[in-house]
Parts: C-alpha cells; sequence; structure tokens
C-alpha cells in the first residue's frame, strides 16, 4: 500500500498525478516513439522524492543492486522484461555472464546476484558467476541467508572473449558499477554483448550529464503534459574542481549554492511553498550514499570541519571526490510505520518491474536515506490489480499512485539513454 502522506490529499501531488492518469494514452505512445529512437539501458533503478508539491528523482543508478528487495508476485515481470531485452540484443543467446560487484561477501547484495540469476534463468539462459576478485582462484561458494548458496567463478579471457572454465557466454552482465575504473579484462570485449556498456559505469559517468540529459527530457514531457517541468525536475549545478583535502574549489560550491538556494526560493513563493529550502552536495560519481550533504546556508560550505571534509572526500573503492554536483533538495514526506521514506521503481529495458520503499527511521525529509540504518519494504499491493484505475479519486490508490512513480522513473530511464549516447566512445557524435 501506498504509506501515509502528510501532505493533504488534495494537495499539487495529486493535481499531477490525475494529470498523469489522464493523459496515459498520449503518454505511453510518447515513451513508445522515443523508444523506436532510442535504446534503453539494460536494466535502471531510479531514487525518487515525493514532496508533495513535487515529485522527482534523485538519482539513476545503471548497475541496480536491490533485485531482492522486489516482491514474488513482481517476479513475472522482470523474467518477461528480461527476455524481451535479450531478445532484441541476442536472441539465439543460451549462456549469461553474470559479473557482480567484488565485495560479494555482503549477504544482502549476494540475494540481489540470487534473485538476477533466477530472472535470468526463468528467461531461458544458462546463468553462472564471474567475479573480478583476483583472489578466486577456484569455484567458491557463497551461503546465502535464506540457507541457498551461489557460486563465484574466475573469469576467463582469451583475445576478445571473456567467459569460464568450460563456458562461453554470447552475454557478460555487468552487476559492478565499475567505480574503481574499467577492469583491463573486461576491455576489448569486441566478439560478446557487454551489458550495459563499459561507459556507463562511474569510471566514465557522471551525475551532472545525467541530469542535464533528464532536463532535456522533461522539457519535452513538460510540453505534453502541459505542466511546470520543476514539478518533476530538481534543479542543480556543478563544480570540477574540488579538493576537501585543502579547500580548494570550496568559493565555486559556495557560489553555485547561493545561486541555486536562491531559484529555490523564487519557485516556492511561486508556488506558496512555507519550507525551507534546501541543497544537496554529492560526489558526481560513484553511489551507495556516499560523499552527500544537505546545505541550508552557503556559508556551512566555507567552514566543514574536519570529519565533514573526510566524509566528503572519499567514495567508494576509496575514491577521491574532486567534482561535486550540488543538486535542489527535494524533502520527501512520505512514510512507512512513522519512519521517512521513499520509493524507489526498478526497470529492465524500457519496462517498470517493481519497486520498494527505502526507510530509515534516524534521517529526516531532507537527508539522504541510503546510509546504514536504511531498511527497504515492498511496494505491496492491497488491490489485486496493479494496472492504473482511471476515476479513482487521486491519492487513494496505490496502482493509480505507483503508475505516476513509473511514469517519473521512465522519465530518468530515458535521459540515462541520451546520457549514454552522448558518451559512448564508438558513436559519431561522441565529443
Amino acid at each position: 500500500m501506498v504509506p501515509h502522506l502528510i501532505t493533504a490529499l488534495t494537495g499539487a501531488i495529486n493535481e499531477l498525478e490525475q494529470r498523469i492518469l489522464e493523459s496515459l494514452p498520449a503518454i505511453e505512445r510518447w515513451f513508445r516513439l522515443e523508444w523506436m529512437e532510442h535504446t534503453p539501458p539494460f536494466y535502471t533503478s531510479v531514487d525518487l522524492r515525493n514532496a508533495g508539491f513535487k515529485l522527482a528523482p534523485v538519482d539513476t543508478n545503471l548497475y541496480p543492486g536491490g533485485f531482492n528487495n522486489l516482491t514474488m508476485e513482481m517476479l513475472p515481470l522482470a523474467v518477461q522484461a528480461a527476455m524481451a531485452a535479450i531478445e532484441k540484443i541476442c536472441p539465439e543467446a543460451k549462456n549469461l555472464l553474470l559479473i557482480p560487484e567484488r565485495h560479494t561477501r555482503n549477504s544482502f547484495y549476494l540475494m540481489n546476484v540470487q534473485r538476477l540469476m533466477q530472472i535470468f534463468h526463468q528467461a531461458g539462459m544458462n546463468v553462472r558467476l564471474g567475479t573480478l576478485d583476483e583472489t578466486v582462484k577456484e569455484p567458491t561458494k557463497l551461503a546465502l541467508p535464506d540457507g541457498g548458496e551461489v557460486v563465484l567463478e574466475p573469469l576467463v579471457r582469451t583475445k576478445a572473449r571473456i567467459g569460464l572454465k568450460d563456458f562461453d557466454p554470447c552475454t557478460v552482465l555487468i552487476n559492478n558499477d565499475l567505480s574503481a575504473g574499467i577492469p583491463p579484462v573486461l576491455d576489448g570485449l569486441r566478439e560478446q554483448y557487454v551489458l550495459p556498456p563499459l561507459h556507463a559505469g562511474w569510471a566514465v559517468r557522471r551525475k551532472s550529464n545525467h541530469f542535464q540529459a533528464y532536463d532535456a527530457v522533461v522539457k519535452k514531457f513538460a510540453k505534453l503534459l502541459g505542466i511546470d517541468p520543476w514539478l518533476i525536475n530538481p534543479m542543480f549545478s556543478r563544480c570540477d574542481t574540488v579538493n576537501f583535502s585543502d579547500g580548494s574549489g570550496v568559493e565555486c560550491m559556495v557560489s553555485n549554492a547561493e545561486t541555486l538556494l536562491g531559484k529555490i526560493r523564487r519557485k516556492y513563493k511561486e508556488y506558496g511553498i512555507q519550507d525551507q529550502p534546501f541543497v544537496i552536495v554529492k560526489a558526481d560519481a560513484g553511489t551507495y550514499g556516499m560523499g552527500i550533504m544537505t546545505v541550508r546556508d552557503p556559508n556551512d560550505l566555507a567552514e566543514l570541519n574536519r570529519k565533514a571534509r573526510n566524509k566528503m572526500s572519499i567514495i567508494k573503492d576509496g575514491q577521491e571526490v574532486s567534482e561535486v554536483m550540488l543538486q535542489e533538495g527535494v524533502p520527501t514526506y512520505e512514510r512507512v510505520n512513522d519512519a521517512v521514506a521513499e520509493p524507489v521503481v526498478y526497470m529492465i529495458d524500457r519496462y517498470v518491474v517493481g519497486g520498494f520503499y527505502r526507510v530509515h527511521a534516524e534521517r529526516g525529509v531532507d537527508e539522504n536515506l541510503n546510509a546504514p540504518g536504511s531498511s527497504f519494504v515492498p511496494l505491496a499491493f492491497a488491490e489485486p490489480s496493479q494496472l492504473p484505475r482511471p476515476g479513482v479519486k487521486p491519492g487513494v490508490s496505490a496502482p493509480n499512485r505507483f503508475y505516476m512513480y513509473g511514469v517519473i522513473a521512465r522519465l530518468a530511464m530515458l535521459a540515462a539513454t541520451y546520457e549514454l549516447e552522448a558518451t559512448d566512445p564508438n558513436s559519431e557524435t561522441y565529443q
């Protein structure tokens, strides 16, 4: 069910929900035409924030690691979408090599790996796990919390192909965000399909590029619906020469935060919003909720203490932060059991396959919830149907609310498509 919303049921978000439901045929046709021109990422997850007065994506992950948090009822959707994706890429495929994160001892992440293997097995593939961990020299069994196990195997590289001993895959599916760079063992695989492409990893990708692409997508979509793009779009800026250790580049962050807060205040005044605006400063590359802070006063950035600087300076795999994105803070007024929550939507190919709420009892409405202590509550429906229900009053139908979440998440996925096309090293338009 949809968690309790503090915001009034007649608020702006319900007007947006109603507009989206009324425009359903036009929206689906618009997406259909976009997918005729563009190829969606293989799989995607999108973090959304519902402020009551706006609904916007705040992060888009092209190597999603939480498939285990989807309900079993949603598994058939994922299998169908996986079938469609594989048929499009390699119809004759029978073997799929899945390459997970190096830190595969994390039991929750291992459950995600198991679920991915289950999805692609049911989609008609032989699935095995190959690890980038060079210390793994032979097949290694890892126990799962549910009593099951997965087997990690060392990779075998031969010229332009990669596989395992006695296992030659047509398709290589990466579930490692490549924060530490592109491993040489994955470079130059010209005879196999590598999904997602290597330039989707954080070695190349930047969040600011993504939200620039999202800005372009939203302008077209908002025109279709006749709405203010700001209602579904967080404003942002970036600084690309920041050093948290010695304090250089702080002036850029302070100046950009000041400008961004001014723009947010004007929008709040326009819509009669009483909330205090804030900005989220985050590493322009990387994930796992690392390198993120909330800023209400730009001067706070100039006066960061050593602990705050250390927290911001290093992200996953020990990568130093030198580029940051400043993003309009979107508060979340959704609750699960009185704890702050945000919806996360999962997609395979161009299809929404499920979602869940990320919940954090110790975080506020203006803070990052992707942090230690968070938990996950599947999007469960009291109603038997997950299809939108036209005519139902906005704010009271879980399927209708989830459809709205799915539309905004698909806009972010389409933006990721634009982003990957613009940064594809094999593209003629690549700069």
